[in-house]
């Protein structure tokens, strides 16, 4: 049931951000966060694979003309296909990274959102990463087989996965856009409402 549930949610929340990303709206990023987009990478290649969907959607009502049920059964499929790859993208533009005064939260889409508090940050460094070594408290959220950014913790946070298994991470990698931005904006002296620093 809860694997059950899992799914149902994600397919419900890559619907709600297919809307938001129609509407040009984004999700999270009020309350004084400055949003660090990471889907530009990924962009070509999924639509890319959208318009491959939308090929094989022509070629196969071509193919099953003759057999209207069957017909029906694989439109459905194929037209629900690229819905979800397009949704997949949605998802990412629509959800970014988003720094606030109190510290960072790290998303991927809605498999990910994980909130750093800032005074657990230990350090934030722009580096380049093409390869990613599964290893035990770590995090990386690659896009396009790369990461940009390395956030390293004094004190381990909690990231539950998209089955609802917890862990915790004490190095997490990410990709963003303007990954130097977002560096600039961690290192920063965090802004209170009144604008001075916050001690």
């Amino acid at each position: 049931m809860r694997v059950g549930w899992a799914l149902v949610r994600h397919e419900a929340r890559l619907m709600a951000s297919l809307v938001l990303w129609l509407a040009r709206r984004t999700h999270g990023t009020g309350a004084g966060g400055t949003a660090f987009g990471y889907a530009r990478g990924e962009a070509a290649m999924m639509f890319g694979f959208a318009f491959v969907c939308v090929v094989e959607t022509v070629a196969m009502s071509a193919l099953l003309g003759d057999w209207p049920t069957l017909h029906a059964v694989v439109l459905f499929l194929d037209v629900y296909t690229v819905v979800f790859v397009v949704a997949l993208y949605a998802a990412s533009a629509v959800r970014p990274h988003v720094v606030t005064p109190d510290g960072l939260r790290v998303r991927r889409a809605v498999h990910v959102d994980l909130r750093i508090p800032r005074e657990r940050i230990a350090s934030v460094r722009r580096e380049l990463r093409m390869t990613h070594a599964t290893a035990e408290g770590e995090l990386n959220l690659a896009v396009g087989s790369q990461t940009t950014v390395t956030v390293e913790l004094v004190e381990a946070v909690p990231h539950r996965s998209f089955f609802g298994r917890v862990r915790d991470v004490r190095v997490v990698r990410l990709h963003a856009d303007d990954a130097d931005g977002l560096v600039r904006a961690l290192t920063a002296a965090p802004q209170g409402p009144a604008g001075h620093a916050v001690p």
